[in-house]
């Protein structure tokens, strides 16, 4: 196939690349994504709010069981694992390359797979910290009460996970770490997002380098001059590249 001998060439020229990730990119690993005919924002939440209400900032304030109701059964999935994409990012990574993952997903895939320089945009399910106390935990530390709302165990405050909701702004530290990486980079690979998202889909135009590639099951809504584009499963692309 001519797009992947391309594919395959502009990995073993990169120096620098950056890999810029939405949710198509662990739809392999058994995770749904939002936007799709078949994503969490076009099902019915069954409790008279829309999905991107329940995962607000607001939400979480004025109905803290409802919302880990939701978030435990939609987007927390503790056994999911890594598929070819994640482990080709770490194998590229291991063989030598300067591989810098920015990830839209919360699930943490890419660090189980090995990728050591991973920028989360939206935070992960992994971290978590009490309201009151800022005491952190990871996910299998949570204990949850008797309405399933996690509760810190030296006060009993609220422990949220640390992800950007609905209403809250990214982190201006990882921000500006993605701006960065990507403006540094000579190949930069757009995977599994329809860049539909503010401002996660404005980072692209940092990118002064010399390739840029996307791959995604469906065309982008966002107009984006490419240096190639590959209409394909993320994992199943890279399935066929060699390190």
């Amino acid at each position: 196939m001519e797009e992947l001998d391309t594919l395959q060439n502009y990995m073993n020229n990169s120096k620098k690349i950056v890999f810029f990730g939405g949710a198509g990119v662990s739809t392999e690993s058994g995770i749904p994504d939002f936007r799709s005919a078949d994503g969490i924002y076009n099902q019915k939440t069954g409790i008279g709010y829309l999905a991107e209400e329940i995962i607000s900032d607001w939400f979480l304030a004025e109905h803290p069981a409802l919302f880990f109701d939701y978030y435990f059964k939609h987007l927390v999935y503790p056994q999911a694992r890594p598929n070819p994409a994640h482990d080709y990012l770490a194998s590229l990574e291991k063989s030598g390359k300067n591989v810098t993952v920015v990830t839209q997903n919360i699930d943490g895939l890419h660090q189980l797979a090995g990728s050591q320089y991973v920028l989360e945009l939206h935070g992960a399910i992994h971290q978590n910290h009490c309201l009151i106390c800022q005491k952190d935990y990871a996910l299998e530390e949570l204990k949850l009460d008797k309405d399933g709302i996690p509760r810190c165990t030296l006060d009993n405050g609220i422990v949220r996970p640390n992800v950007v909701l609905y209403g809250e702004a990214l982190d201006e530290t990882v921000l500006t770490a993605s701006i960065t990486a990507i403006s540094e980079a000579d190949v930069m690979i757009i995977a599994g997002t329809s860049l539909s998202v503010y401002p996660a889909n404005g980072l692209i135009h940092y990118f002064k380098g010399k390739k840029l590639i996307l791959i995604n099951k469906t065309s982008l809504q966002q107009a984006t001059e490419a240096d190639l584009t590959i209409i394909d499963a993320v994992g199943e692309t890279f399935k066929q590249l060699k390190v």
